[in-house]
């Protein structure tokens, strides 16, 4: 295979919160791809792509095409033969199967769900364990005891939090303080132009509190701020618009409860939207799935953006919104916001 094309950015390297460890700002995921629409050798070539562009972490989860979505990952780790130090590789537990035990975040699935996920991936370890979501049943002194387990027997190196609230992310901060515990140092929240009040208002605390990074999911809005989309009407070569592994999907985007995580709750509204940041895109000199990536990128508070891909094309287009994020100068921004109309409304401060 030809070598990827010379990226036109050089990538970017962040922190992950608090820690040593830093991360690709763009970064590739499995989600909604590996091991359902895109084959392996795909998902290899993608791969292999991505790390040519300058990427070095790569995110999936048990719950992932149940499983084979680590499966896949883990192939194509060895077929790569890169030493291990090069590669930052996170998954999440939370959903390993039907069986009670086999879900949340209790003490014996995170124990019996990361020996799972090693063997899928064929690792003795990663490098970021996720609490996939809170779990309301299991204490967080049990959990973050389970996770500082983990982590001492080699077989993660962080752990973080995906879509939990700050007071939860907090609680979990305080009590493995308070235990001489390792907490997370990370959480992986949905964001994008269409879903941001969580990263930029509720979270903003803990930035400061307990130098939180953010890995962000699902940059694109699944995909609604590519400007594929001009109606409801999908395209069949489009996500949303196939009609086998990928028709979940499209139901779950188009409930109420879809549009509710976009924070926008009508579609053609989101359209319109889109549809008026493509002159700002043409401006820029990128497209609009490019706009929202470097948009992204742009926020200081994220360590890396994680992209999905079903073609290598794809991965070569959402790298290269890197050479736009300069791009977005102040003004940029005013013309962003002005079409957006949802920046979110910070907590006054009466003292200043």
């Amino acid at each position: 295979m030809a070598a990827a094309p010379a990226p036109t950015h050089k990538m970017e390297y962040r922190f992950l919160g608090n820690s040593g460890l830093r991360v690709s700002v763009v970064s590739l995921g499995a989600w909604t791809t590996w091991g359902l629409s895109v084959d392996e050798e795909t998902a290899f070539q993608s791969m292999k792509t991505a790390f040519e562009l300058g990427c070095n972490f790569f995110d999936n989860a048990e719950s992932y095409a149940q499983g084979k979505g680590e499966e896949v990952m883990g192939k194509c780790i060895k077929r790569l033969g890169l030493r291990r130090s090069q590669l930052v590789i996170s998954t999440k537990l939370f959903w390993g199967g039907p069986d009670v035990n086999e879900r949340g975040t209790s003490r014996k699935h995170i124990i019996e769900g990361i020996n799972a996920s090693l063997k899928r991936l064929q690792l003795d370890y990663v490098d970021i364990l996720f609490c996939h979501r809170p779990d309301p049943d299991t204490p967080i002194e049990e959990t973050v005891r389970a996770m500082d387990f983990v982590i001492n027997q080699g077989k993660a190196l962080y752990w973080g939090t995906s879509e939990w609230s700050a007071d939860q992310i907090m609680e979990a901060h305080y009590a493995a303080k308070s235990l001489g515990l390792i907490g997370p140092i990370t959480e992986q929240p949905q964001y994008s132009m269409l879903h941001r009040t969580r990263v930029e208002k509720e979270y903003s605390r803990l930035y400061k509190e307990m130098k939180l990074g953010l890995t962000i999911w699902s940059p694109l809005g699944s995909g609604l701020l590519t400007g594929k989309y001009t109606s409801k009407e999908f395209a069949p070569d489009t996500r949303l618009g196939t009609e086998t592994q990928m028709k979940w999907l499209r139901t779950q985007l188009l409930s109420n409860e879809g549009m509710n995580q976009l924070e926008e709750k009508n579609f053609d509204t989101i359209l319109q939207k889109v549809s008026e940041l493509k002159p700002i895109a043409e401006k820029v000199g990128c497209t609009v799935a490019q706009l929202a990536l470097a948009w992204c990128i742009k926020n200081p508070n994220v360590s890396s953006v994680i992209t999905g891909a079903s073609k290598v094309e794809q991965v070569v287009e959402n790298f290269k919104a890197l050479e736009f994020v300069p791009k977005l100068t102040p003004e940029i921004i005013e013309q962003i916001e002005g079409v957006l109309k949802n920046k979110p409304v910070q907590v006054k401060d009466y003292k200043t």
